[in-house]
């Protein structure tokens, strides 16, 4: 499906490897100018490299979801710039430790709640005006099957992921009356460094890589997706509806 983002504006977290890399290059491929926030400077100016390559316009902010002030700023300086903002992909997570309950180290579940949750709401409330403004204001949320497998020894991350989506079944329920759309997706196994993490020695090649899964993600961040407040999973370069039969 062609999905044309000309003229919109989006913003893109986590945006210097990985599945925010590649969604945000697909963004631009299709006429948006991303704004691009993540830690690393240099992930950052590959991808403005790329996007420029594909004829592409894009903004990028370094900074630290952790940095809570940051987050609160970056609303003002998008309005003051932009006026307004059509597209929220909030993708930036971390992993944590894959560890007993009670073996997780305090500053380790506090970082993952931080940087998935606290950052993923600080977000909602700093661009929540912002996305109103536009005519077909789009959410994604990035959650994993980890929300609801709860395996044994992946508490934190589960619990982050499980947050992540009743924050944005909420939101979608208090918005659903205006233009804003608010969805979560569920990218499926996806070769990134996160992965390898998670999973040690598995075979890179043997799941979907990011640029494959960003591009399924677009029908999701056009003027034309209607659902608000569902969960959506990857399957097989597809969007499928998480509640449908496999």
């Amino acid at each position: 499906m062609d999905i044309d983002l000309k003229d919109r504006i989006a913003l893109v977290t986590g945006a210097s490897r990985g599945i925010g890399y590649f969604t945000a290059l697909e963004l631009a491929k299709r006429g948006a100018h991303v704004i691009a926030c993540a830690r690393t400077v240099g992930g950052l100016e590959e991808l403005d490299d790329a996007i420029r390559a594909v004829g592409g316009t894009a903004t990028l902010v370094p900074f630290d979801l952790a940095d809570m002030a940051a987050i609160d700023k970056l609303g003002g300086s998008i309005f003051e710039r932009w006026g307004k903002l059509d597209i929220l992909v909030a993708n930036a997570g971390v992993l944590g430790t894959i560890s007993p309950i009670g073996h997780v180290e305090a500053k380790v579940f506090e970082k993952v709640m931080t940087i998935n949750v606290n950052a993923t709401w600080r977000l909602i409330r700093s661009v929540e005006p912002l996305l109103l403004k536009s005519d077909a204001g789009r959410a994604l949320i990035l959650s994993s099957a980890a929300a609801h497998k709860c395996k044994p020894f992946w508490g934190p991350y589960s619990a982050s992921k499980a947050a992540v989506e009743a924050l944005a079944r909420t939101w979608a329920g208090e918005t659903q009356r205006t233009a804003l759309r608010i969805l979560s997706i569920d990218p499926g196994p996806t070769r990134t460094a996160m992965r390898a993490q998670a999973v040690p020695g598995e075979d890179p090649s043997t799941v979907p890589h990011p640029s494959e899964v960003a591009e399924a993600l677009m029908p999701l961040l056009g003027p034309d997706m209607t659902e608000t407040g569902k969960l959506f999973i990857v399957r097989e370069k597809k969007i499928v509806d998480y509640n449908m039969p496999s």
